[in-house]
């Protein structure tokens, strides 16, 4: 899959206000923007032991983060799929102009409250089934032998 920017799949104010109009969007539009911190967790937890991690990306200043990733070995997966995390970086930062890295704690419940994103039990529906379907779509590298 073509890596894209979080940035090109931006929810309307529409899509904001009405959790069922944001529901409504394509898979990739809907882990891209407004549900990427569901994807992220929903990857660590289908691969436990495997070390994946949490990073966000913020703008410099910024107090929260406006993408989550999940990372292992130097790769990232979002609504892209698995790609090297300098990339993912990259392309949002042409997007987006300077962000900055961060390395986020596990805990779901806290992040949401810290960065102000959508608790799961706030959707209009259970994302947790449509999150794990996503992730599964994307072998990891692992999977193919490389780690």
């Amino acid at each position: 899959m073509d890596l894209l920017p979080a940035a090109a799949f931006r929810r309307t104010d529409a899509e904001r206000a009405d959790q069922r109009l944001a529901w409504a969007r394509a898979d990739r539009a809907f882990f891209a923007a407004g549900a990427c911190h569901v994807l992220a967790w929903a990857c660590r937890r289908l691969h436990p032991g495997r070390g994946v991690g949490l990073i966000g990306l913020r703008r410099p200043g910024a107090a929260e983060v406006s993408h989550v990733v999940a990372t292992r070995d130097g790769w990232a997966l979002d609504h892209s799929g698995w790609h090297p995390a300098s990339e993912v970086v990259r392309v949002n930062q042409e997007a987006d102009g300077p962000l900055d890295v961060v390395v986020l704690d596990p805990d779901l419940a806290r992040f949401c409250r810290e960065h102000r994103h959508r608790p799961p039990p706030d959707f209009a529906h259970d994302p947790w089934p449509r999150a794990r379907c996503y992730v599964r779509r994307f072998d990891p590298p692992w999977a193919s032998g490389s780690g």
